[in-house]
C-alpha cells in the first residue's frame, strides 16, 4: 500500500508541475502528459487490486475508449472509434460555438468509467483526481470547466451502457472450473492448484471481432505417451529447454512474466507478489511510443484505445480456445511422464495451456502499434522497470512480441506449438481490428 500511495503522490506532484505554469491554455504536450498520467494511475490501481489479465483488459478498453471519444474533438475531423465497434450507442457531440477543454473532458470520462467498471481502490484515486480537476479549475473559466466536465460525463455514460450489457455481470456467477483427470486435459497445477481463471470469458461481447471463435486456431495435438508423437515431443522440448536455460533465456522469461499475482512458499510461510499484467505491459509500451514520438493528445489517446481493443479481443479469442480444448500444462505432463521433480522456471498460471495468451495478446497489440507508429520503431521497454527493475531494447514492436511469445517456452509453461499458434491468432486479430477501423 505504501508503494501505491507514493506513486499516487508522485503523480500529483508531477501533474502540478505540468499544469501549474500553463496559464489559461495548457500546451498540447502538457495535455498528452496528463493522459499518460491518467493511464499510469489506472495501472497502479489494477496492480494493487490484483485483477486477472482478462478483467484488466476490459478496464483498459472501456476507460481508454472513453478518453479517446472525448479528446478526439481537440483535432478537427478525428472519427469516432466506438461507432465502428460492436454494441455502442451514438456518441455525444460538443455544442458548436462553445469552448471546451477536451483533455479535461477526456479525464472526466476516463475516471468515471474506471470507477464504474468495478475498480475497488476508488478512494486511492481521489487525491490524484482532485489534483487534476483543481488544476483545470485554476486555468479555465467556470463555464468552460463545467461544460467540459459535463461533456466527459456524457461520453462516459454511453461507454458504460455498453459495459453493462457486455456479459461481464453474468459471468461473475459461474461455478469454478476444476478441469479434468482425463489424460491430456487441464487440471490445477502446482504449487497452489488454483481453479481455472475466467473460464467463460468467451461469453463476453467482443469489441471488433464478429465472435470469440472468429480466428479459432488449429486443433492441438492429441495427448500421447508415444515418445515419437507430436504431443510427447512438445513436452520433451519444454523439459529439455527448462533444464538447459541460458542466462539470457532466464532474463527473457523473467522480463515477460507479467503474472499479476504469484505466491512464493518458504516452509509454512506464503507470500503474495503483485506485478503488472501482460496487458498493462503493452499499455506501457503504447505510452513509450507516444512519448517517443511526442504524440499530441488525440494520437496518444488513439494509441491507448487501439492497443486496449487489441488486448481485449485477443483475450476473448484466446480464452475461447483455452477452455474449448482444455490442454494440460507442461508441468503436469513432464512430472508424470519424464521427471517427477521438474519445476518450471516460471510459476504456471491457473488456466488451460493452448494457445499461449501472452503470444496472442502481444501479437495483436504489436500489430496495431506497428500500424500506428511504423515497422522499425526502436524503443527501450521500461514498462516493468519500477516493478522488477528490468528493461530491454527492441528494434520493433514485432520483435518485442516475438520475444514475449517465446519467453513462455523458456518459462516452462507453454509448448512451442502453443506460442506459435497464439502468435498467429494474435496477428490475425490485430489485422482485423485495423481493417475494421480503417
Amino acid at each position: 500500500m505504501k508503494v501505491f500511495m507514493k506513486t499516487i503522490c508522485a503523480s500529483v506532484v508531477l501533474l502540478s508541475l505540468i499544469t501549474g505554469c500553463a496559464g489559461k491554455k495548457a500546451a498540447q504536450r502538457d495535455d498528452a502528459e496528463i493522459l499518460h498520467q491518467n493511464q499510469d494511475i489506472l495501472t497502479q490501481v489494477i496492480i494493487y487490486d490484483v485483477f486477472s489479465p482478462p478483467v484488466a483488459s476490459r478496464i483498459y478498453a472501456y476507460s481508454s475508449l472513453a478518453s479517446y471519444e472525448a479528446v478526439r474533438f481537440a483535432r478537427e475531423g478525428r472519427p469516432s472509434i466506438t461507432e465502428k465497434l460492436n454494441g455502442f450507442g451514438k456518441m455525444p457531440q460538443p455544442v458548436k460555438g462553445k469552448e471546451y477543454n477536451y483533455t479535461l473532458a477526456a479525464t472526466k470520462a476516463f475516471f468515471t468509467v474506471v470507477r464504474m467498471v468495478k475498480v475497488f481502490s476508488v478512494d486511492s484515486l481521489s487525491a490524484y483526481e482532485n489534483s487534476v480537476y483543481g488544476n483545470f479549475r485554476e486555468t479555465l473559466d467556470d463555464s468552460t470547466y463545467q461544460r467540459s466536465v459535463a461533456f466527459g460525463d456524457t461520453v462516459a455514460k454511453v461507454i458504460l451502457a455498453r459495459a453493462k450489457a457486455d456479459g461481464y455481470l453474468k459471468s461473475r456467477g459461474k461455478p469454478k472450473y476444476l478441469g479434468s483427470i482425463e489424460p491430456g486435459k487441464w487440471r490445477p497445477t502446482p504449487p497452489d492448484y488454483l481453479d481455472g481463471v475466467e473460464w467463460c470469458w468467451n461469453t463476453m461481447m467482443p469489441l471488433a471481432l464478429d465472435s470469440a471463435a472468429q480466428f479459432m486456431p488449429p486443433r492441438p495435438p492429441k495427448y500421447s505417451k508415444d515418445t515419437l508423437s507430436a504431443f510427447y515431443k512438445g513436452a520433451r522440448e519444454v523439459f529439455e529447454t527448462g533444464i538447459h536455460l541460458t542466462d539470457e533465456q532466464k532474463e527473457i522469461a523473467r522480463f515477460w512474466d507479467d503474472n499479476p499475482f504469484t505466491i512464493e512458499h518458504s516452509g509454512h510461510l506464503m507470500m503474495g507478489k503483485k506485478k503488472i499484467t501482460p496487458g498493462g505491459h503493452w499499455m506501457g509500451i503504447a505510452a513509450i511510443a507516444a512519448k517517443q514520438t511526442q504524440a499530441d493528445p488525440v494520437k496518444t489517446a488513439q494509441g491507448y484505445a487501439l492497443t486496449a481493443i487489441a488486448l481485449y479481443d485477443a483475450f476473448i479469442a484466446c480464452w475461447d480456445e483455452k477452455y474449448r480444448s482444455s490442454v494440460v500444462r507442461p508441468v503436469t505432463v513432464v512430472n508424470e511422464l519424464i521427471d517427477r521433480n521438474f519445476i518450471p522456471f516460471l510459476q504456471t498460471p491457473p488456466f488451460p495451456e493452448y494457445p499461449s495468451g501472452h503470444s496472442s495478446i502481444t501479437a495483436s497489440a504489436s500489430t496495431v502499434l506497428t500500424h500506428l507508429y511504423g515497422d522499425n520503431f526502436a524503443f527501450q521497454d521500461t514498462s516493468d522497470l519500477r516493478y522488477i527493475g528490468m528493461q530491454r531494447h527492441f528494434n520493433s514492436f514485432g520483435e518485442a512480441a516475438a520475444e514475449a511469445s517465446v519467453s513462455r517456452l523458456y518459462g516452462g509453461i507453454h509448448y512451442r506449438l502453443s506460442v506459435d499458434e497464439g502468435a498467429r491468432q494474435g496477428k490475425k486479430i490485430g489485422a482485423h481490428i485495423i481493417r475494421r477501423l480503417r
